[in-house]
């Protein structure tokens, strides 16, 4: 007979379901285009279940586009979050408005519990998509711009390394984060093309 599963990984699987049941709903066409007309104050808790979600992620490209369309009647710290990290590539403003989401999950009832997920993966989206852009990172500025202590931040890399989700290399000595040399694929060369493309049209 099987084991039962720990009831906090039970709890973690439901909330993994209902994330995906989240997204799955505001997502399609009618949703969504009821929020965009009638309560756009729910793109805070689209872009929440997206960004503590990493399972979909190819739902990001679509957060932003919707983000963007609708800043004019409503925007918070989580979707200026969004925009100022995936848009406009504006770090500091983005760790601005991580500690602006912090207070707002911190008072949220239907978000609040999810305050330590959301952080986290945050910080993984900045950290990502800093990578992206820098192949030598000094640890020091990286912990500042994840609002961690220097010793926290580079434990943080080294878990990430350890268990495959980062290609890179600690240089103690001068604190730096060296990233692989992979190159990326041409799928990914097209896609970044036309995300660029796109957002700077």
């Amino acid at each position: 007979m099987m084991p039962s599963p720990h009831p906090s990984h039970r709890g973690e699987q439901f909330r993994e379901k209902l994330n995906d049941e989240v997204i799955d709903l505001f997502f399609s066409k009618n949703y969504l285009e009821t929020i965009q007309t009638n309560c756009p104050w729910l793109l805070r808790y689209m872009a929440t279940a997206v960004i503590t979600n990493p399972r979909r992620r190819t739902k990001v490209a679509d957060l932003v586009r919707v983000i963007q369309q609708e800043r004019h009647a409503y925007s918070d710290p989580m979707t200026e979050f969004v925009e100022c990290l995936l848009v406009r590539y504006d770090f500091d403003s983005a760790q601005e408005r991580l500690q602006q989401c912090k207070k707002l999950l911190a008072t949220d009832f239907f978000i609040m519990g999810a305050m330590d997920n959301f952080l986290d993966n945050a910080r993984l989206f900045i950290f990502e998509t800093y990578c992206r852009i820098h192949q030598c990172i000094d640890i020091t500025m990286l912990a500042d711009k994840l609002n961690m202590k220097q010793d926290e931040a580079e434990l943080w890399i080294v878990n990430l390394i350890r268990n495959a989700r980062l290609d890179a290399k600690i240089d103690s000595e001068k604190h730096h984060v060296i990233m692989g040399s992979t190159k990326p694929t041409v799928y990914q060369q097209v896609h970044i093309l036309i995300h660029n493309t796109y957002f700077n049209t």
